[in-house]
C-alpha cells in the first residue's frame, strides 16, 4: 500500500500517446488537459494526467502496462497493487507509477459501459453511444468531449476552484448543442438545481 498520493511527476499528452497507441483498446485523455486539448493550448498548470478506458477492456491495460509500469487501485482512500488477472468489478481509479517508490506518472479511470453506450456512473440516466464521447486532435490523440469532461467537473460533492476555473474557461467554447446536453445532464442530476445552470 502507498500513502504518497501528492507525489507527482506526470507524463506529458505525447508520452501518454506513446504509452497507450501501442494498446489495443478504446482509451482517451481526460480532466484538464481534456479540456485544454479541445482548447489547442494549456489554460493551467496539470498536478497530473487522467486516460478513460473502459471497463471491458481493463485486463488489457493491465496486460500491456504491467510490463513497464506498476499499478495501484484506488478504493476507500487507499492505494494497493492491482494484482495480476484480477477483474475490477467497482474500482474506477487506477494510479500508475514506474516502481514501488518513484513518482505517479498517470491515472486510468474505468467509465462503465452497457452495450455501446457509455453510462454516468452518478445518475444512470445519463448516457451516450461510446464512439461518440470522444474527439481527436489534429495529432490523432483522442479526448474527453468537453460537455462530458464538465459533468464529471461539475458532478462532484463539491465543486473545486480548478474546475470553475475550467468551465469559465471552457464556456465561450461550447456549441449551443453542447451546452444543451450539458444543461439537460446536470438538471437530471441535481434536481435541486446546481451553481452552473445560470451560466447555460
Amino acid at each position: 500500500m502507498r500513502t504518497d498520493i501528492s507525489n507527482w511527476m506526470p507524463l506529458s499528452v505525447s508520452e501518454i500517446n506513446k504509452v497507450f497507441s501501442g494498446i489495443p483498446l478504446r482509451w482517451m485523455i481526460a480532466g484538464g488537459w481534456a479540456l485544454d486539448l479541445h482548447l489547442c493550448k494549456q489554460t493551467r498548470e496539470h498536478s497530473d494526467i487522467d486516460i478513460i478506458i473502459t471497463r471491458d477492456e481493463q485486463l488489457i491495460a493491465y496486460q500491456y502496462l504491467k510490463r513497464d509500469w506498476v499499478l495501484y487501485k484506488a478504493e476507500n482512500g487507499k492505494l494497493e497493487l492491482w494484482e495480476d488477472e484480477e477483474y475490477l468489478n467497482s474500482t474506477n481509479d487506477i494510479w500508475v507509477s514506474k516502481s514501488n517508490e518513484t513518482p505517479w506518472a498517470f491515472q486510468i479511470m474505468i467509465i462503465d459501459t452497457d452495450e455501446n453506450f457509455w453510462i454516468y456512473k452518478r445518475d444512470t440516466s445519463v448516457r451516450r453511444p461510446i464512439d461518440e464521447i470522444f474527439l481527436r486532435t489534429d495529432e490523432g490523440i483522442p479526448y474527453l468531449r468537453p460537455e462530458i469532461q464538465l459533468l464529471y467537473k461539475a458532478g462532484g460533492s463539491q465543486v473545486r476552484e480548478k474546475d470553475h476555473y475550467d468551465f469559465q474557461t471552457m464556456l465561450p467554447s461550447l456549441l449551443p448543442q453542447e451546452k444543451a446536453w450539458l444543461k439537460s445532464s446536470l438538471n437530471r442530476q441535481f434536481s435541486e438545481g446546481h451553481t452552473w445552470l445560470k451560466f447555460l
